[in-house]
């Protein structure tokens, strides 16, 4: 069965906003199985508009990657988030 990830690029405006986002979302991320595979502020874009803080974490299946990200755990971490920064975040499926 394909892994299931969580990718986002993230743009702070509230630091310490942010820093409980984190907080709250890393209990939430291992709470269900999540792993954390790159965290990088500065990534070396080579195309397209994207920018921010780039994470991506990795679940066993889709459908874990899908239950956390409805889960009432990041559910609360994620209006932490949406009130210290801009994101755009994708689940996707692995090969």
């Amino acid at each position: 069965m394909p892994k299931g990830y969580v990718v986002a690029a993230i743009r702070v405006h509230d630091k310490d906003g942010y820093e409980r986002f984190r907080v709250a979302a890393g209990e939430a991320i291992g709470a269900h199985g999540g792993r954390v595979l790159a965290r990088d502020p500065r990534p070396e874009r080579r195309e397209g508009g994207l920018d921010g803080t780039i994470v991506v974490i990795e679940f066993d299946t889709p459908d874990a990657a899908r239950r956390f990200y409805e889960s009432p755990e990041y559910t609360a971490a994620r209006k932490l988030r949406e009130a210290a920064a801009e994101t755009d975040l994708l689940l996707v499926e692995g090969v």
